[in-house]
């Protein structure tokens, strides 16, 4: 029993943090209707910045600052935000597939950094003795895991509490306004292209944020962990829960990892080890074939906006109700 408790805190641990970028996602696409194909990048940004400032001192990498955790997790936020802003500054002229091929090279160029970069990074090698919050109750699974899920369920909250009411307040709603109708927000005389950047900013922001917690929570980063697929599992949990809802950001998460835990666990048990490798990528399979239901049974998602209602026609003449 111990045991499936500890576990199930493992799980919702990864679950809110994945949920954390995609809340961050959301702000960018569902809020503002920016195509960000490059989340890997960011989220790897954040990873490696409180990683950095966070490790102890080692003789053969740059860093190794030995800060405390919470300074790391601001710094990365801070960072990977510039990051973004500089990304958004460069590339928000462009739109739709233009801008979602230059964020998908942005995150392959840090991707290529994290790679190469070994003085810093650690190369293919990555980051390893990246302090834990609560280390010393490493020896006891169930309490750490508790006590780390714990952490990340206020993180996870804190962030949904300041997106619901930014979504709410004027900034939120220009955003919205530019996602249904750039013209009519220009014409208000909004400057449409700073909107775009403070946008992409403060999505790119929380996905580093999100990135330094899973570094923390883990104790070791390498580029391996900032691949493409990363960027597609959290565009997938968006779809899902529902684009341009924050509850559906979370719950779609949780959904679609469960599916990807379980399907790996039974594809372990049904796969002989020496195919397992081959067999993988059945998880992908699994995942596009949720998103391909989910899209059919609900177009917008779980929580997707609901369409307007249209106001009843009058009815027509011989039917109920009508004239005579």
């Amino acid at each position: 029993m111990m045991d499936l408790v500890s576990y199930g805190s493992f799980f919702l641990t990864t679950a809110l943090i994945f949920s954390i970028i995609a809340l961050g996602l959301n702000l960018q696409w569902g809020l503002t209707g920016l195509f960000n194909a490059g989340v890997a990048g960011f989220v790897a940004i954040g990873a490696y910045t409180s990683a950095l400032l966070t490790t102890p001192d080692v003789a053969d990498r740059l860093g190794g600052f030995g800060m405390p955790i919470l300074v790391g997790w601001v710094a990365a936020a801070l960072v990977a935000g510039l990051a973004s802003a500089f990304t958004g500054y460069a590339t928000l002229r462009l739109k739709a597939d233009y801008l979602a091929i230059t964020t998908f090279g942005v995150a392959i160029v840090v991707q290529l950094v994290a790679l190469n970069a070994q003085p810093a990074t650690g190369g293919p090698l990555g980051i390893a003795f990246i302090p834990r919050p609560f280390a010393s109750y490493a020896a006891t699974p169930l309490v750490f895991n508790l006590l780390n899920l714990a952490v990340v369920v206020v993180m996870t909250l804190l962030v949904y509490l300041v997106l619901e009411y930014l979504a709410k307040s004027p900034w939120g709603r220009v955003l919205t306004a530019l996602r249904e109708d750039e013209r009519a927000a220009i014409s208000l005389g909004k400057n449409t292209r700073s909107y775009r950047i403070q946008a992409f900013a403060v999505g790119g922001a929380i996905m580093g944020l999100a990135g330094a917690i899973q570094a923390h929570f883990i104790g070791f980063i390498a580029p391996d962990n900032y691949l493409p697929p990363l960027t597609f599992q959290i565009w997938v949990m968006l779809i899902v829960g529902g684009s341009g809802s924050n509850r559906g950001a979370i719950v779609g998460t949780v959904l679609v990892w469960a599916i990807w835990a379980g399907s790996g666990a039974f594809i372990s048990m049904l796969v002989p080890t020496d195919q397992q490798a081959r067999a993988a990528s059945l998880q992908i399979v699994l995942i596009g074939v949720l998103l391909c239901v989910v899209l059919l049974v609900k177009p917008k998602g779980l929580f997707g906006p609901r369409a307007a209602r249209q106001p009843d026609e009058s009815p027509s003449q011989g039917e109920p109700g009508s004239a005579t």
